[in-house]
């Protein structure tokens, strides 16, 4: 794999669960479908390991990396099919109160490239009753993170990050060429949101941004929106799934990041700036005659 500047992407699409060892087993699956289609890069959605929003049940299920059997899992199976496996997150039990949402990048020898901890926290409030508090037991990350694969520089994000641009231009201006954004986007803000913002990422930042989703109505309520995606930089949607489990694969050549940023150079023509707050109120309120 040295060298190689093509390649073939997977995208596994699940539907995860509350219970840990069905979820592993039906991401194995999917895995070595994408393996056998190909595939040497293979990216999982966010919460791989367990969907659960009560925070009691996502600490009670969770394990330090060194004792995570589903990091351990993971680890063996990339070995086995001699892939980079890009996990795209996992519930990391950091001590009594609080859990990391991580990302791992796994690579041919089933060794650990890279971490990453999701930086942004969802505590919102959407219209129709649903509410989430990541903070209220995820401690977010502090670091953007960038690893290099044989096939080029992967930059990390997970999921609520997608709406804070100004991580993606960290991780093109440290020469990623791919972006990884694997997700749980609500079924509501998804249809609202997802495209635009998965797309306006790669064009802003010359990279290929390849995103798998979690999809569908799971055990605990909530509703996930799918549509795993690949974007090209120049924001070409390459392939998307639907709702359902499932594979999306797409055929990567990194000469169209070069290319992108070749003609639109944005990256090398950012400058630092100042807010100025400008008052359109009169200095004095006239009394109404």
């Amino acid at each position: 794999m040295i060298g190689v500047t093509k390649f073939r992407a997977g995208l596994v699409q699940l539907r995860s669960g509350r219970r840990v060892v069905e979820n592993l087993a039906k991401a194995e699956s999917l895995i070595r479908r994408a393996a056998e289609g190909g595939a040497i890069y293979v990216q999982t959605p966010e919460n791989t390991g367990l969907m659960e929003l009560k925070p009691e049940l996502v600490l009670a299920a969770a394990e330090t990396e060194e004792r995570s059997a589903p990091l351990a899992h993971f680890r063996a199976l990339a070995g086995e099919l001699g892939i980079v496996l890009h996990i795209g997150s996992l519930a990391i039990k950091l001590d009594q109160e609080r859990v990391a949402n991580r990302s791992y990048l796994i690579g041919p020898e089933g060794t650990i490239v890279a971490r990453y901890d999701k930086l942004h926290m969802f505590d919102v409030d959407l219209p129709g009753g649903e509410s989430y508090r990541e903070s209220q037991y995820f401690r977010p990350g502090s670091k953007a993170v960038v690893a290099d694969l044989p096939f080029g520089r992967l930059g990390f994000s997970i999921c609520y990050d997608l709406r804070f641009p100004a991580l993606y231009r960290a991780l093109a201006a440290a020469g990623a060429e791919l972006i990884a954004v694997p997700s749980a986007f609500t079924r509501q803000t998804g249809e609202a949101h997802w495209r635009v913002l998965v797309r306006a990422r790669a064009i802003e930042t010359g990279a290929f941004v390849l995103a798998a989703t979690q999809g569908g109505l799971h055990e605990n309520g909530r509703a996930t929106y799918g549509h795993s995606i690949v974007v090209s930089p120049w924001g070409e949607v390459l392939a998307e799934g639907g709702e359902e489990p499932g594979v999306v694969f797409a055929d990567i050549d990194l000469a169209a990041s070069q290319e992108a940023r070749a003609r639109i150079p944005a990256l090398k023509h950012g400058r630092s700036f100042e807010v100025e707050v400008a008052s359109a109120q009169p200095s004095e309120v006239k009394e109404a005659s």
